[in-house]
């Protein structure tokens, strides 16, 4: 796309109806589009939002990127805004293909790249050098925090590798059934977060009468030797103010060998990235998350692991990754999910298409089929090898589907649990989310977002807009910021303390 093509309008596909506006349209203008010459605006289209160039008759399919959309629920003509006033939901297609999209990636030529980290004695390894307080219930959920805050401000500034004490708190723990999904879901959580590989340290925290015992999260399979591990209740030891007393020496314990790990140069092939994104607009399918499918693919090709998730967020596009699959097996686990969701969100009283949030609908995104379109594209193209329950360790490399809710730090939570050691986080409204114990690095899709909060925001992907970047430019750009950051630059989430508060495990099913 080149500079001249994007001063008016975005064009994705040359069947497609619509066009994306890379700028605000007044009413009356006459703007360019690119192979059909020029059209005048009947109605003011915001940056990010669609603007059609055909007529449509109500009824008629609408397609962006070369695939439907949605209907329109009225005639649209040439110049129209189109949006919720005149497209709504039609039924996803449900004609799923198994492995025709099959492709594996060429390893790039050159030198392999590699990252300084923490190498485990289980083999794994970190991108930080934490020590974490997990809380097996809520109600030592005050008590960790205590804890975690006597090493805040200058308490860690002679130990230069470890890059804090951080207390993982969550609302559950108790009144759950044993052997229930939320009961499991929780543990695995836990269990994951306890095995990360970026926890050189750990305290296991409960209170002594909950369902979730504390000496429940620590699963001696899953853990490397080397992780110093402390675990107490509250009622044990005394009281809330004999645990604080107690942690805070059991950590203290930790900081000098924790500190005495040293970084590493290892292989490009050991970092499990996590793709996610919130606060999405118009061109976040556009820009920032192909961009990082780019960046994806390429960790991928060099056999490292990347993990996509938000299941709901997924929703009327999943045949797109069905035919990704290595396996009809594989792209059935992802088609039972999506059943499992319909499910879920009709008992609920909703059901999938509610999707887009007012915000996304605020920045140009009309349906959730629109959505998950460009949601798919932070992806890539590589071949999906499995599917995965929320939390769920993984195993293999390559790309990964995660099932979790399109609720950002539920689902960060789920990505981090899995393994991810690093996250990618694109946005397009301005989310802010942090994810320790690993990094979050924040991809804006627009340069006006990055303008706006540059303090928040890693990179810019607004670029691929005005045609003085190109999507594999950009996602080059990303995969070499996941490099530095995967060997110890601090993002701007990490610079703001994030992510002690965003860790919120999924919460599944009765609390008696």
């Amino acid at each position: 796309m080149s500079a001249a093509d994007a001063i008016d309008v975005i064009r994705l596909d040359g069947g497609d109806e619509v066009v994306v506006a890379s700028r605000d349209i007044r009413l009356g203008e006459t703007v360019s589009v690119p192979g059909r010459g020029r059209v005048e605006v009947r109605s003011s289209v915001p940056r990010g939002h669609k603007l059609a160039i055909t007529p449509v008759s109500a009824g008629d399919t609408v397609s962006k990127y070369g695939v439907v959309i949605g209907v329109a629920s009225a005639d649209i003509k040439p110049g129209d805004h189109v949006h919720i006033h005149n497209l709504t939901m039609t039924d996803p297609e449900s004609d799923y293909e198994f492995g025709t999209a099959r492709r594996t990636l060429p390893v790039p030529e050159g030198r392999r790249p590699t990252f300084d980290g923490y190498r485990r004695a289980d083999g794994k390894v970190g991108t930080r050098n934490y020590i974490g307080i997990l809380t097996s219930v809520n109600c030592s959920a005050g008590t960790a925090k205590m804890i975690a805050d006597q090493f805040r401000g200058s308490a860690l500034d002679e130990y230069t590798h470890v890059d804090g004490v951080v207390a993982l708190t969550h609302g559950s723990g108790c009144g759950l059934v044993s052997g229930s999904d939320g009961a499991d879901v929780l543990t695995r959580t836990l269990r994951g977060y306890a095995a990360h590989p970026n926890m050189a340290g750990l305290l296991v925290l409960g209170l002594g009468c909950e369902m979730l015992q504390a000496d429940r999260i620590v699963d001696p399979t899953t853990l490397p030797e080397s992780t110093l591990i402390e675990t107490m209740t509250i009622q044990e030891t005394g009281g809330i103010r004999k645990t604080v007393r107690a942690g805070v020496a059991a950590i203290e314990k930790m900081l000098g060998p924790v500190n005495d790990l040293q970084r590493e140069s290892v292989d490009v092939s050991e970092l499990t990235l996590g793709l996610n994104c919130g606060g999405s607009d118009g061109y976040s399918g556009i820009t920032a998350n192909p961009a990082l499918g780019v960046a994806s693919d390429l960790l991928v090709a060099y056999g490292g692991t990347s993990i996509l998730a938000e299941t709901p967020e997924v929703f009327g596009a999943e045949q797109l990754l069905t035919r990704r699959a290595v396996s009809p097996e594989v792209g059935r686990k992802l088609l039972k999910r999506i059943e499992w969701w319909k499910e879920y969100a009709a008992a609920g009283g909703g059901s999938l298409d509610n999707n887009p949030s007012p915000g996304n609908k605020a920045g140009g995104l009309t349906t959730i089929l629109e959505k998950s379109l460009g949601a798919i594209a932070k992806s890539g193209s590589a071949e999906l090898v499995d599917v995965l329950a929320y939390a769920e360790p993984v195993t293999a490399r390559g790309l990964h589907f995660m099932d979790t809710p399109g609720y950002d730090p539920v689902s960060v939570t789920g990505i981090v649990a899995g393994g991810a050691n690093i996250v990618c986080f694109t946005t397009g409204r301005g989310s802010v989310l942090g994810c320790k114990p690993s990094p979050s690095i924040k991809l804006a899709t627009n340069s006006d977002l990055y303008a706006r909060m540059r303090e928040d925001m890693d990179l810019n992907c607004g670029g691929i807009v005005d045609g003085s970047e190109s999507v594999d430019e950009a996602g080059r750009r990303i995969f070499d910021c996941v490099l530095e950051v995967a060997s110890g630059r601090r993002t701007v989430s990490e610079e703001l303390d994030l992510g002690q508060d965003e860790f919120q495990p999924w919460q599944l099913g009765t609390v008696t």
